[in-house]
């Protein structure tokens, strides 16, 4: 899904709602999070990015990322519960900074040249995977 995402700046509806589904069946024994939290993450998810992306649109004029970022975060809200949503994005922002700085600064991309955030969304999804939520537990959850 990243490189679909790297290549095409898409990620399809496709690939990202039955993960979300997925994620959801999967809880529906609590298997990484009870289903009232993977229900909250999947909401909590979608309308994170989506408000991001109005409040862009509104100051900037132009979008500043595609609905498909939307359901991916729905999706790893899905799989994770709503908990694990602050070091997904958290990981995700940072690291897609960095990697945007960096490709810019060696030249490699213009500055306003759009970057793909869906690798990065599931970068973040995969430390969740296998780190699990520390920035929730140090913030006393």
């Amino acid at each position: 899904m990243s490189a679909i995402d790297i290549d095409t700046h898409l990620l399809p509806d496709s690939m990202t709602l039955p993960l979300l589904w997925a994620g959801l069946i999967v809880n529906f024994n609590g298997m990484f999070a009870n289903l009232q939290d993977a229900v909250l993450g999947a909401i909590f998810g979608y309308l994170t990015l989506w408000v991001v992306h109005w409040l862009f649109k509104l100051v900037r004029g132009v979008e500043g990322m595609g609905y498909g970022d939307f359901k991916l975060l729905a999706a790893l809200g899905a799989w994770f519960g709503w908990a694990a949503l602050p070091q997904i994005v958290l990981i995700a922002a940072v690291s897609g900074a960095v990697v945007g700085l960096a490709a810019t600064w060696l030249g490699r991309m213009r500055f306003q040249e759009p970057l793909p955030f869906g690798p990065f969304l599931a970068a973040g999804g995969a430390v969740t995977l296998f780190v699990g939520t520390p920035l929730y537990l140090a913030l006393g959850g």
